[in-house]
């Protein structure tokens, strides 16, 4: 009879404790996705119609660094958008959080050396060039490739938002 009594009290017991404790959070994957930029990794990557690899592939991208952003998230797949507006998805291997930028427009776009429009021209760069994004500061944003470091015009760069 006592081990019946000292089942039930603390099965009771248990029940009540509970009851009072705070509601779980709720995991951090359930938290809303916020969509942001990355980069390919490896020197070819492909693009999926689908999250999985039995899912045909769109696309194959051949440059390392080329920017994406990352519009929605399922396990080890990431749905993006290029700058030409191609949605698909591509493995979260072949991403990398490196931020890398594209030329965009029409002509050459210029390098400045300081973040402001009457500072000297350090270097051009021609649209499809995908270039290092270091900062933004205001409508210009700091970027770098091979030997040249300058800033340019936000309006000019894909993936600087």
């Amino acid at each position: 009879m006592t081990r019946r009594a000292v089942l039930l009290f603390s099965i009771l017991c248990c029940g009540a404790l509970e009851a009072a404790a705070p509601p779980p959070k709720a995991p951090a994957a359930a938290e809303a996705f916020q969509p942001h930029y990355v980069s390919q990794r490896p020197k070819e990557a492909f693009l999926r119609e689908g999250p999985g690899y039995a899912y045909k592939v769109l696309w194959v991208y051949r440059h390392k660094g080329y920017p994406f952003q990352v519009t929605a998230s399922y396990d080890i797949w990431r749905r993006v958008k290029d700058a030409d507006g191609i949605v698909g998805w591509m493995s979260a291997q072949m991403l990398s959080d490196s931020r890398t930028v594209l030329v965009t427009g029409k002509g050459r776009a210029e390098l400045r050396a300081g973040n402001d429009l009457g500072t000297k021209i350090v270097g051009l760069a021609d649209p499809g060039a995908i270039l290092n994004l270091k900062s933004c500061s205001g409508e210009m944003c700091r970027v770098s490739a091979d030997r040249v470091d300058g800033w340019m015009t936000k309006a000019r760069l894909w993936g600087a938002d």
